[in-house]
Order: structure tokens, then sequence, then C-alpha cells
């Protein structure tokens, strides 16, 4: 079976790979597209820590194959997309509609391949870089089949990650003010999820000026080029304070209500929380490597009621989310289509990284034919 395995080296395309049969509560999925993310570039980077050999890959779409004797919701034909999020359903956090807090989804690791014969683990308790894998029931979210699998992959991480962060985590509301720091794949999806939330302002920010058109045609309604100065500086001059006031000089006046950190470098946080307005708060996103830290004046926050929130996966409720997702599609309000701005089948993901790390791309497709 075909592949990618990171080998604790580098990686490597291979046809040595094996997939077992499902246990009774798993499912088996035949693997057509796999959105390429910079989490799987963080594998390869050593950014995120793993054990090798790994079968890479976690933003998936596919066709049941097969299904545990105890399977109820997919049955083998269905169309799925793959959620990373192996909740165990029965936890506290599961029971109050808070899948992504819980304990059992997180480190969720188990070996389902053989790489030459030998025991292979996946990669966020999915892997989709291969033709086919093997995952809990509760990952496997059926969907109609007129939704394109190249493009419903995405759903499984980008599209959750970045909506589910206004939607589930922030919570905008109509008439908020926002900045998006990052145009890649996630980046785009908050700013999608900020139009669909209604907000006004939506200021995007990269270092590459090439992306405005790009955040623009999602819905920002102004860009910031953050090579060419202070970037928390230009956010506060795009939505400026409708008040005049003597704290002012202490606490400056001005700024977003939200702003996403979709990046993961500790001088990005620390630009969204200075872009921020009174009573503004940042959402921290992006994955930066373990013992990362931020400087903050604690008097800037607590005077004037300024926050920081962490956000994994969209604060995601797949089973609910995912079908959220395509009927925003259906509807028009949610670009699926419009995000595959470059499709390679598997053999060729070198080329998918190096658009990525060009800044060329807002999601790199890998294809199965």
């Amino acid at each position: 079976m075909r592949g990618i395995v990171y080998t604790g080296e580098g990686v490597e395309v291979t046809d040595e790979l094996g997939v077992r049969e499902p246990g009774p509560g798993e499912v088996r999925v035949r693997i057509a597209a796999a959105g390429v993310c910079h989490s799987d570039l963080s594998l390869i980077d050593g950014t995120i820590p793993f054990p090798a050999p790994t079968v890479m890959g976690h933003e998936g779409a596919g066709i049941v194959e097969s299904v545990g004797s105890e399977v109820t919701s997919v049955q083998p034909g269905d169309h799925v997309v793959i959620a990373t999020l192996a909740s165990c359903g029965a936890c506290r956090a599961c029971s109050t509609g808070h899948p992504s807090w819980c304990r059992s989804s997180l480190g969720a690791l188990s070996t389902p391949f053989t790489y030459k014969g030998e025991p292979a683990s996946n990669f966020a308790a999915t892997s989709v870089f291969v033709e086919a894998t093997v995952v809990s029931e509760v990952q496997a979210i059926r969907i109609p089949e007129e939704v394109p699998l190249t493009s419903a992959c995405l759903i499984g991480c980008g599209v959750l990650t970045g909506v589910g962060a206004v939607l589930n985590r922030a919570k905008v509301r109509p008439g908020e003010t926002a900045a998006v720091f990052g145009v890649g794949g996630v980046g785009l999806n908050v700013i999608q999820g900020l139009r669909i939330s209604g907000a006004t302002r939506i200021v995007a920010v990269d270092t590459v000026a090439a992306k405005e058109s790009l955040a623009r045609q999602f819905g920002a309604t102004h860009f910031v080029d953050a090579s060419s100065g202070d970037a928390a500086a230009a956010v506060r001059a795009l939505t400026p304070a409708n008040r005049d006031s003597a704290a002012g000089a202490l606490f400056p006046l001005g700024g977003v209500t939200w702003a996403f950190d979709c990046v993961g470098h500790p001088e990005v946080l620390r630009a969204a929380l200075d872009c921020l307005d009174w009573g503004g708060t940042a959402v921290a996103i992006g994955i930066p490597p373990r013992g990362t830290e931020v400087p903050v004046d604690v008097n800037a926050l607590a005077y004037v009621d300024r926050g920081l929130l962490g956000c994994r996966y969209g604060s995601a409720r797949p089973h609910h989310d995912i079908p959220l997702m395509v009927d925003l599609y259906f509807s028009g309000q949610l670009m699926l289509d419009e995000l595959v701005s470059l499709t390679r089948p598997l053999h060729r993901f070198g080329e998918v990284v190096e658009a990525m790390r060009a800044g060329q791309v807002a999601r790199g497709v890998l294809t199965f034919d």
C-alpha cells in the first residue's frame, strides 16, 4: 500500500505500508484526497515531536471500505470526512459538548500500520497520506456525495480550526472587528468565519503582500503588509478609537475586538495582543515549539479588560460542525473549492511543500488516482 512516512530522519514516499482491519468500534476508509497542513511540516521539522516511523497526514476525506461489528453511524460506500478528534464520547467534556477538551483525544497514539513489516504509528489519530486508514467511529463523519472529496478533505482540519475558532471559541458577533495574522489555510478560514459571523472590519495581516487578493476574496476588508513595519500599529490605524481620553497615553485607544494568531510565533501573538482595543481578545491558534513564551504586561490586560484565549481544533464538535460546514458550503456562504489552489498526486508531495513554504498556495491537496 502506498503512503508517506516520517522516518525520523526525513520523509519517504513508499509502497511498503500495510494497515490492519478495523476493530469493533473502528472504520476503515479508502482515502481519496488529503490536504497538506502546516502541522504536517511541523512534524517534519521537529516542531511537533513524534515517534517514528509515522504515517503522515491528518486532513482527509474518502469512502468507507469496511466497518467494525459495533459501528452504526456509517457503512461501506459512505463518503466521509475524517476528524482528528478521537474523543471518547463518555467523559464530562464530551457529554457537555466540549470534545476538544477530552483527555483521551490528546496524544491518542496507536499503531494500525506496518512499514516494511514493522509497526508504524498514526499521526493526530488519523494518518491520511496513505491509500487506506483505520480510525475510530467517532472520527468518520458522513457527508453527501455531492461534495467533491478534494474540497471536503479540508473540512477535517483547516476549515474546522479556522471557522470554528470564530464561531465556537470567540463567538464573534455582528458588528465586531478583527485582525487575522497569517493568511494561510487556517487564516483564510478564520477570515471567512468572520465574514459569516457578520464582522464589519476584517484586517488580514501577512508578510507576503501578494496574499492580499486572496485574503480579500475570502472576506478581508483591509490588508496589512507585516514586512513593512509595525503591524499592530497599522491595524490600530485602520480601526481608530471613536473617543478621546487621557487614559490613551497609558493604554492606546483603538484597535480590534478580536485578533487571531494563525502563525504560532511569539512575536505574532504579541502583535495580536498589541492591536486590541479595550475589551478585545486575542486567540492563539498557531502551534509554536513547546516551551514558547510571550512576555505580556499584565496591566495592559487587567486595566482594560483585554484577554488571551487558546483554541484547539476550532473548539470543534465534529458531528455538529462538519454537517454545518457542508450546509454553509451548499448555501454559498463557505468557500471550499476556492481553497484548493494546488492538486498533486501522492508521489509529488514535495512540490506541495515547496509551494507552501513559498507562500504560493491557500491549500495543497494530494490525490490517490
